[in-house]
């Protein structure tokens, strides 16, 4: 802002006096005051993950170098075949408290359990978050589309607890607690209260599994009486997914047990213009991960890693809330507005978003539009 202001303030100086009607509004800047210290670089784990994870990371490491952001990258290769995350990344996530990632493939079947899931189990990383908005000059079918998915991630039908009773007969278990329910209302809550948000929505199936999704309900009307300034309302999922894709700019946040809001989450983002495009994170009491928005495990087909034309931008948003997760948030406005000025200019744009162009000239597009 500094930047911009002082050649006009040069201008308007040695410039004749405007008459009242064409006189400039020059605009004030609003200063970060930073603790002594807050300027030492951060370490910051990183997992580029399979598929087209090295490429969109890789897109990250560039743009942070060019910023000269106050971050270094731990880097760790992480598969998602292996047994189990290796115990030196997770003492290298614990130590730095934040990490980004690419997709990690999931097996399907198999008894090879999630990376994601352990990730989030191990180091409760109750929370998941997905912003779902239109940027401006993606064509979308609705417009005045912003709206928050805040997700349960520890329990619920994603816990991983299933066992065969007998042969033939799979029993899987839904466990919801007070305690998580809680704590997932809490912050969803203080997430708007924060961000300004004027409505909190809970997605339950509370009508057919009572005790349960009863219970996190009853969780959240608790909780929402605590914050008499924010609207809360509740909405059945199915008919939430319904009106998710025909009036979508009715939502705010929603919180969501966790299987509902990966399906709530990745809904939204394809209404708001795609996975692609979506940023999103993993957080808890001590620590933070972040990862594209939706479809995080999904890590693209080879055809994309062949070509070299994965879209970064997804990546690039969600390292943009890192930084300001760390409290560097002019270098995450930096970041924002430069890659939302290449989607509004259209000229470098990946095959997903109607373009031709590869992974790197987004990059190097992104890298120009810095201020």
């Amino acid at each position: 802002m500094a930047r911009r202001s002082l050649p006009l303030l040069k201008h308007l100086l040695s410039s004749p006096s405007p008459s009242p009607s064409t006189t400039p509004t020059l605009r004030r800047s609003v200063t970060y005051m930073p603790r002594p210290g807050d300027g030492e670089p951060r370490p910051v784990t990183l997992i580029p993950g399979d598929g087209i994870g090295p490429l969109v990371t890789n897109a990250v490491e560039q743009v942070m170098e060019a910023m000269h952001a106050p971050v270094y990258f731990e880097k760790y290769e992480v598969h998602g075949d292996m047994m189990r995350v290796p115990s030196e990344v997770m003492e290298s996530i614990k130590k730095n408290k934040v990490c980004l990632k690419g997709g990690l493939t999931t097996p399907m079947g198999g008894g090879v359990s999630s990376l994601n899931l352990q990730l989030r189990k191990e180091l409760d990383l109750y929370a998941s978050l997905v912003n779902c908005f239109n940027l401006p000059g993606l064509p979308t079918r609705h417009q005045n589309v912003d709206i928050v998915v805040i997700r349960e991630n520890t329990e619920g039908e994603y816990a991983g607890l299933e066992h065969e009773v007998v042969p033939g007969v799979v029993e899987s278990l839904k466990v919801i607690t007070k305690f998580c329910s809680e704590r997932i209302a809490k912050y969803a809550f203080e997430y708007a209260y924060l961000n300004n948000r004027k409505k909190v929505t809970a997605v339950h199936k509370a009508n057919i599994m009572k005790l349960a999704d009863g219970l996190f309900l009853e969780s959240c009307r608790e909780v929402a009486t605590k914050y008499p300034g924010i609207k809360y309302n509740e909405i059945i999922v199915d008919n939430c997914c319904m009106q998710l894709v025909s009036k979508p700019e009715q939502f705010d946040v929603m919180v969501t047990p966790n299987l509902y809001g990966n399906l709530v989450a990745n809904t939204a983002a394809g209404i708001a213009g795609g996975s692609g495009v979506m940023p999103g994170g993993n957080v808890g009491a001590d620590h933070a991960i972040f990862e594209q928005g939706a479809s995080a495990g999904n890590v693209g087909n080879e055809k994309l890693l062949e070509q070299k034309t994965a879209n970064p931008v997804a990546v690039l948003l969600s390292s943009a809330m890192m930084l300001r997760h760390l409290q560097f948030p002019s270098f995450a406005d930096r970041l924002e507005t430069a890659v939302k000025q290449v989607i509004s200019e259209g000229r470098y744009r990946t095959k997903d978003l109607g373009g031709s162009s590869t992974t790197q000239e987004v990059v190097d597009a992104v890298i120009g539009a810095l201020d």
